[in-house]
């Protein structure tokens, strides 16, 4: 059920980093465009993996070794650390999507508390955030590298309400990742799908409690 939530919790990866640009990152270093999506899509997976497996790692180590292994196998115009300090920069190096700064505001002038939780380093996400001028905006930049486990296991979740000191009912979390959505549905977390696409979303993960084209479009959805 939809209720005023008094915290909004983001994810930060492609909710509200717009990670195409990795793409030319791949390229200046002598490796295929499309690699980029495939290579954060193994990132994700494989942090998933030894997550459900009882040892999870770090978003960096795994991404790390990931593009090293990659690139071995590829012509590189650049050696192998250089490669992968070049792509891993980049992660602070993104810019917001255009929605971003103008949801962020609007949610803040309606008295809600904002935080974001993401599956990467915490360092990461501040110099992202501050580099596109928004860090004050959130009053924490959490990451699950304090936490138990990756999201969407349950623990990331509880980490980030405990941290927060609310209840989990009084959270929304905003991603564009269904899989997201689903641990934080599971863990008592309201939603909010970020479908900025238009696609359809997957029937076997647990509704979002709303559903938004645009983060402008989230305060508005909200109860007062």
């Amino acid at each position: 059920m939809l209720t005023r939530p008094r915290v909004i919790l983001f994810d930060v990866n492609e909710t509200l980093s717009d990670m195409a640009p990795l793409a030319d990152r791949f390229t200046a270093v002598g490796a295929p465009a499309h690699l980029a999506a495939l290579w954060f899509s193994g990132v994700l997976r494989d942090g998933f993996a030894l997550t459900a497996a009882g040892s999870p790692a770090s978003f960096g180590e795994i991404a790390t070794d990931s593009l090293r292994r990659q690139f071995s196998e590829l012509p590189s115009r650049r050696g192998a650390d250089e490669a992968v300090a070049h792509v891993m920069t980049g992660f602070g190096a993104l810019e917001l999507h255009p929605d971003v700064a103008a949801g962020l505001a609007s949610l803040a002038e309606a008295g809600l508390r904002l935080a974001t939780l993401s599956n990467g380093a915490a360092r990461v996400a501040e110099t992202l955030l501050g580099a596109a001028g928004v860090r004050d905006a959130f009053e924490r930049v959490l990451s699950v590298d304090d936490a138990p486990a990756w999201k969407p296991a349950p623990g990331a979740y509880e980490y980030a309400v405990g941290t927060l000191a609310v209840a989990p009912s009084d959270v929304m979390l905003v991603a564009v990742h269904p899989w997201d959505i689903h641990g934080a549905a599971r863990a008592g977390l309201q939603t909010a799908w970020l479908n900025r696409a238009g696609s359809a979303y997957p029937g076997y993960f647990a509704q979002p409690t709303v559903s938004i084209r645009s983060l402008t479009d989230l305060v508005g959805s909200l109860p007062a």
